[in-house]
């Protein structure tokens, strides 16, 4: 009875070992006396006791495998030391279980040999600016030759790149020397701008001040303007009064019954009042002048009879 309860104990062992279940984004390579016989996907698989077993288990996930700086050399001489991130996914269990042997190691190797080739054909500047070229032929070349050992590369990065420290001191210096012209030519076109501002700012306050001057001239010669027309027009106000008081004044006389003696008489003490003026020459009438002697000599008969 013990030894039927222990050879039981003995097959629900073996057979327990004989169910495998594949986790998801896993396979399983199957042996059958030391030869391939399957993939298992996942899911629930069986074997046969003793004679099957799994000989590897291989993720299908997408992997990174992260190489340390190798040292390259570049066209014009340059050594530096580039340190890579290859990106890789297993499409094949079978192959990537038997076509070759420490496969990451391969990678590795395979990727520093590229990487030397590639650079080998580059100059420090251009490897310096042209990651994403490096990638795309590195990816390439890596891809086509690991895809006889069911590997597909996906993505190569350039994690790091590191120039010799006399080249990283040239650099840093180079990048000084850029940010102070840089530096210069903004300041250079502050300046510039502020005097074109300040320039034009002036010429609008010329403006300004010319159009304020020709305003100014305007409103004073239309006061001008208007001052002689005010005095003009008090000087002929002042005119028509003086003939207008002339005119009465001969009307009046007319109206009095006045001989041609009187009117003559009014005119000799115009032209008297004229001659008080500062005129120096004053021509008189011949008919005036006439009169003025008879005048004259009325004036002397009138003294004689006093005498007398």
């Amino acid at each position: 009875m013990v030894l039927f309860i222990v050879l039981l104990v003995i097959i629900l062992i073996i057979a327990a070992s004989c169910i495998k279940i594949v986790p998801q984004s896993q396979a399983y390579i199957l042996e059958r006396l030391g030869v391939y016989k399957a993939t298992w996907g996942s899911g629930v698989h069986f074997k046969v006791p003793f004679l099957e077993r799994v000989a590897k288990r291989v993720n299908l996930k997408e992997q990174v495998v992260d190489f340390a700086p190798q040292p390259v050399i570049t066209k014009d001489n340059v050594t530096m030391r580039i340190d890579t991130v290859v990106f890789f996914q297993i499409t094949d269990p079978r192959l990537f279980t038997y076509g070759i042997d420490s496969p990451i190691m391969a990678i590795e190797n395979l990727t520093a040999t590229t990487l030397r080739n590639i650079i080998g054909d580059m100059e420090l500047d251009s490897t310096l600016t042209s990651r994403e070229i490096i990638n795309t032929k590195m990816r390439a070349s890596l891809d086509e030759a690991t895809d006889p050992w069911g590997i597909k590369v996906t993505r190569v990065e350039l994690k790091n790149i590191i120039p010799p420290a006399a080249i990283q001191e040239a650099m840093e210096k180079q990048m000084k020397a850029e940010r102070e012209r840089r530096e210069a030519i903004l300041k250079a076109e502050g300046e510039k701008k502020s005097t074109i501002l300040v320039a034009e700012g002036k010429k609008e306050s010329a403006i300004l001040d010319a159009e304020a001057e020709k305003q100014a001239a305007i409103l004073r010669a239309e006061a001008e303007k208007e001052k002689m027309i005010k005095e003009a027009e008090g000087q002929a106000e002042a005119i028509l009064k003086v003939q207008q008081a002339k005119a009465d004044g001969i009307r009046f006389i007319k109206a009095a019954g006045a001989d041609h003696s009187v009117l003559t008489l009014k005119s000799l003490e115009a032209f008297a009042e004229a001659a008080n003026g500062k005129a120096t020459k004053i021509i008189i009438p011949s008919e005036i002048q006439g009169i003025a002697g008879l005048a004259s000599s009325l004036v002397e008969v009138a003294a004689n009879k006093k005498e007398n």
